[in-house]
């Protein structure tokens, strides 16, 4: 969400009769009604953040912002070029700087240094990443690339995701004052034309950002809601009411009475009908957009009457002036209030914690906030006020940087066996490992030579990350031939499914190369091996991309061939079968039987081509993310570990699917006993982490079972 802050409008001293009728003359000064509707969109920010019930749509609110937003900067600027005749760019990221900065600077500091001190460590370098990116207005293109990353897509959110909207805003007004300075020497050198030429530019601005949002909410939800692009048509719709403003404000009364009260109800209606399942923002956003837009373009003709009443009101204009620092302050306080208090989250806790995070951002507004703003000195020069900004930007990204190098101490013990030497050492590696297993299920302490180290597991990835062979949600094609193992060698193998395929990629590529194959890797993310259309829950809509890409695959298999086909995937549920319309295939007592055809039909194909089938079974599952719990617990490891019983996903699911592997002549390996003891699955072994995160294996465990797999392997 954003807020857009001088409600106050200074009134013109028009130079020509042409420019003065550019000015909204009926939005000049103070609207307290626009006061008011900013206390109800950040309150129904932070009620549905804090998990009220019937407010779960209530992230409309930052719509009602960038309404707010677009409608306040654009008659501001028209109030400029009244006034002096040009818009001054320096002039006015000046303003924005004084008016924002101070408070967004000290927010971040305060949360990156509550995540040292309360956060798991292992997310404290992505946090100060966050604000690193937070502080130059580009957290919304980072979470929205995390969004469609899917080894991302079950980590805790970022303390300081809700920047994203600031950022938005600040994008959008990189190129608006611009446009607007185009319009100005146009405007006064023909001196003719009026708002027209500027009202036609927002009205292209409007309706190609409202089909690419249409479009992309339904092909990359993340990059949708995120993105700039596919918000900026919310903002164009504020400023179109701003150029509308002197002919809005002559609305018979009644008729400016009857839509106030329906912009609010349709703003109010769309937090309680949308929840987290509605795709958005696409033509959904167009409810609360056009609410917003209805109050404000009304509310200059019935400045006393309509919802006014009750936006004038003490309780919504004493919110309405803390807005922007109550949105500041009330996600990190959130995200980071339950670990300080060492209380679980609940609504009870989270409204407890809002409420806190209001009396934060009283205080802020008074101490910080409103001073700066309010400084002559400062506001007298614009140098003052873009050095003021260069300052506070430059302060707050060296600190994040400084802060990210510097992730807090783990407190650790003595060394553990490596596990990689032991198991390549050892004359039986299955009698090894249970050994290994042993010792890591009596496991108390952290080792100090733990490989990789938890703060920094979610970097570990296989080199097919890094060389974009591993794909991720939109592509259906890699940019190279993605061949590993031995390249020039004259037999093949594949390796096909998910990421939970491409966590064995270690292991797998060195078989490759010990046996002189060449190593085709194909994996693609939430992308399962067995023949079925699966419903994307990122995504929003029928996973298509992989049903391609998944074909394509099976072509290359049956055209080249290859000697082995080495096929994994998740064991549990990433993503329903559904058909082209999302209709649910697998909702029924026969779920399991379904999923095992799907899997047959790929069997078969790679059978057909004369390959072997190579199955290795789902590995198992902690309870959350591994490197997290153990950051959390270095002193009592073994609350990280999980008993078999619960850590394998879908087992009868697992025993039908490998069956029909085994029918088709496949060689099946179950990874089970090379994880777990017979009452737990520790989240070490040895020196190796299993987990990076709360499912996929670390590179490291997955190298060292390379002689277990070799073992397994047919020849």
């Amino acid at each position: 969400m954003s807020v857009t802050y001088d409600t106050v409008v200074e009134k013109p001293q028009p130079r020509t009769p042409a420019i003065q009728a550019a000015t909204p003359r009926s939005h000049l000064g103070f609207r307290p009604d626009i006061e008011g509707m900013r206390a109800i969109a950040v309150m129904l920010v932070v009620l549905s953040h804090a998990g009220l019930t019937g407010l779960a749509g209530g992230y409309v609110g930052v719509d009602v912002f960038f309404v707010i937003s677009g409608f306040l900067i654009t008659t501001l600027l028209l109030n400029e070029v009244a006034r002096t005749g040009t818009v001054s760019l320096a002039g006015f990221y000046a303003r924005r700087a004084i008016r924002l900065l101070p408070a967004s600077a000290l927010v971040l500091v305060a949360t990156v240094a509550g995540a040292w001190f309360w956060l798991p460590s292992t997310r404290f370098n992505s946090i100060s990443l966050d604000a690193l990116y937070a502080t130059f207005y580009g957290i919304n293109w980072r979470l929205a690339s995390e969004g469609v990353d899917y080894l991302n897509a079950d980590a805790a959110p970022s303390p300081l995701q809700h920047f994203w909207s600031l950022a938005v805003e600040e994008q959008f007004y990189l190129v608006w004052p611009l446009l607007m300075l185009v319009f100005t020497l146009t405007w006064t050198k023909r001196k003719k034309g009026g708002k027209a030429p500027l009202a036609a530019a927002l009205f292209v601005i409007t309706a190609a950002s409202l089909a690419v949002s249409v479009t992309q909410t339904e092909t990359s939800a993340p990059w949708a809601y995120f993105g700039a692009h596919t918000r900026a048509w919310e903002l164009a719709v504020g400023a179109l009411v701003a150029i509308g403003a002197s002919r809005l404000a002559g609305l018979p009364a009644m008729l400016a009475t009857a839509l106030t009260w329906g912009g609010l109800a349709a703003v109010v209606a769309s937090a309680v009908i949308y929840d987290e399942q509605t795709p958005f923002p696409g033509t959904a956003a167009a409810l609360p957009v056009l609410g917003a837009a209805a109050i404000i373009a009304a509310g200059g003709a019935a400045p006393r009457g309509g919802a006014s009443v009750l936006l004038r009101t003490k309780p919504f204009q004493l919110i309405g002036r803390y807005s922007y620092s109550f949105y500041l302050w009330h996600w990190p306080v959130l995200m980071i209030g339950p670990a300080a208090l060492d209380v679980e989250p609940s609504i009870e806790v989270n409204l407890a914690l809002a409420a806190g995070s209001l009396v934060l951002a009283v205080v802020s507004y008074h101490v910080v906030e409103n001073p700066v703003r309010t400084l002559g000195w400062i506001k007298s020069r614009s140098w003052r006020g873009l050095g003021l900004g260069l300052a506070l930007s430059g302060a707050t990204a060296g600190f994040a940087m400084v802060a990210g190098e510097h992730t807090p101490p783990l407190a650790t013990g003595g060394p553990a066996a490596d596990t990689a030497r032991a198991i390549a050492e050892a004359s039986d590696p299955r009698a090894r490992i249970r050994e290994l297993l042993q010792e890591s299920a009596a496991l108390r302490r952290l080792p100090n030579n733990l490989s990789p180290n938890p703060t920094r597991a979610r970097k570990d990835k296989p080199i097919i990350y890094r060389d974009d062979c591993h794909l991720g949600y939109p592509e259906t094609a890699a940019p190279n031939p993605c061949v590993y193992g031995n390249p020039a060698a004259t037999d093949s193998m594949f390796l096909l499914g998910d990421s939970h395929a491409a966590h064995w990629f270690p292991a797998v590529n060195e078989i490759a190369v010990q046996r002189d194959l060449k190593l085709a890797s194909r994996t693609k993310s939430n992308c399962q091996a067995a023949t079925a259309l699966i419903y994307s829950a990122t995504l929003k809509r029928p996973y298509q991309e992989c049903f391609q890409w998944r074909e394509s695959v099976l072509r290359e298999i049956e055209r080249t061939k290859p000697k082995f086909v080495v096929v994994s995937s998740n064991g549990g549920d990433s993503g329903g079968m559904v058909d082209a319309n999302s209709v649910p295939l697998d909702d029924g007592p026969n779920r399991d039987q379904v999923w095992a055809a799907a899997w047959g039909k790929t069997f078969d194909r790679v059978k057909a081509a004369g390959s072997r089938i190579v199955l290795i079974e789902d590995t198992p599952w902690p309870s959350g993310s591994a490197p997290e719990c153990l950051v959390t617990n270095p002193k009592q490891v073994r609350r990280c570990g999980r008993p078999p019983g619960e850590a394998i996903a879908e087992p009868a699911r697992r025993e039908l699917i490998a069956e029909a592997a085994r029918r088709r002549g496949a060689v099946v390996i179950d990874t089970q006993p090379w994880f777990c003891t017979d009452e737990i699955c520790p989240a070490i072994i040895g020196n190796a982490l299993v987990w990076k995160d709360n499912s996929h294996l670390s590179t490291a465990i997955s190298a060292a079972m390379t002689p277990l797999l070799a073992r397994a392997f047919p020849r």
